[in-house]
């Protein structure tokens, strides 16, 4: 059930004004003295308040949508986990109302307070991290809500995801075992995930008692970023002999610097990425990578969300669709 979500009378009485200025303040801020606007600002956010875009006559009926937010549109990884939602969706009759948010916190509670305001009948999100507006927001909705990409970490509701930490240590596992031993680990965006699977490549050096090598950058990962990282790696760390790459688009950019540089993978540089895109075993050598069932994953996400939505019991515990080491030929 949907919770009662507070309307501009309850806004206006926590202050002690009219509907009305709260109405003018949301049409246009400046409408309002600085001095008030911070007042409703304030209270705005201490009740979570979702504006109703809905008409009013449907505000307590079912939506029949769910809202998904995405980190990034032009990852082939959310395409994937995408694809797998709108099977499940569109068979069911819903539809899927769609949020961009560029792994900023603060954009997704933008977001999020739009998609809200659709009066959705559930919600799925891609990260584990939120601002206390949104956390708030989504307590006020009161709607079932499921995390994807991740099966560890603590979680709102539901989730359906994979251990990155363990699938990390584990490809970093396959490079040592071919016999590397000076592998860096190459890093974009700094997001949660790419966090973790340093964190695993971390475990996997100290328990081979190595020394843990990391290159990392906060801009956007591609194929360009690949052969950049991988130039600076071995500025770095001249003894580097393998790449561990957080996915596949840097893992490709730097198998073509290997190739711009005349150096044979696996031979003088071995390289793994993360998440098996299509263009991995395209590739001359096919490329190491973590296969992670991503359409699956989206599957299960809006299968586990609609089933909440229907009233059936679902377990909140998180639910593992684990992932396997692909040895390709690149290490």
């Amino acid at each position: 059930m949907k919770k009662k979500r507070p309307v501009l009378q309850d806004v206006a009485d926590r202050i002690g004004i009219t509907k009305m200025t709260v109405s003018r303040y949301l049409r246009n801020p400046d409408q309002v003295s600085a001095a008030l606007r911070d007042k409703i600002a304030a209270a705005l956010d201490e009740l979570g308040y979702i504006p109703n875009r809905a008409p009013d006559m449907l505000s307590n009926a079912t939506s029949r949508a769910i809202g998904v937010l995405l980190p990034s549109l032009t990852n082939q990884v959310f395409a994937d986990v995408l694809r797998g939602i709108e099977t499940v969706t569109d068979a069911a009759g819903y539809q899927t109302l769609l949020g961009h948010f560029g792994y900023s916190p603060e954009k997704e509670e933008l977001q999020l307070r739009s998609l809200l305001g659709w009066n959705i009948d559930g919600l799925i999100l891609t990260e584990r991290t939120h601002t206390a507006a949104s956390l708030r927001m989504i307590e006020t909705a009161g709607i079932p809500v499921i995390e994807m990409m991740d099966s560890v970490s603590p979680c709102l509701d539901m989730a359906v995801g994979f251990d990155n930490v363990e699938a990390a240590r584990q490809m970093t596992r396959a490079i040592l075992d071919k016999g590397h031993r000076h592998p860096v680990y190459l890093g974009a965006r700094l997001d949660e995930r790419t966090l973790l699977k340093e964190q695993g490549y971390r475990q996997a050096m100290h328990d081979a008692g190595l020394e843990p090598m990391t290159v990392m950058m906060e801009a956007a990962s591609s194929f360009s970023a690949g052969a950049m990282l991988m130039c600076e790696a071995q500025k770095r760390y001249p003894q580097v002999d393998s790449l561990f790459c957080t996915n596949d688009d840097l893992a490709v950019g730097a198998l073509f610097e290997c190739q711009r540089q005349g150096l044979k993978v696996p031979e003088q540089m071995a390289i793994a990425g993360f998440h098996g895109h299509d263009i991995a075993q395209a590739i001359n050598p096919p490329l190491a990578t973590v296969q992670t069932p991503r359409e699956r994953m989206g599957q299960e996400a809006a299968r586990l969300l609609l089933a909440r939505i229907a009233g059936e019991a679902v377990s909140d515990k998180p639910v593992d669709i684990g992932f396997t080491i692909s040895a390709g030929g690149s290490i």
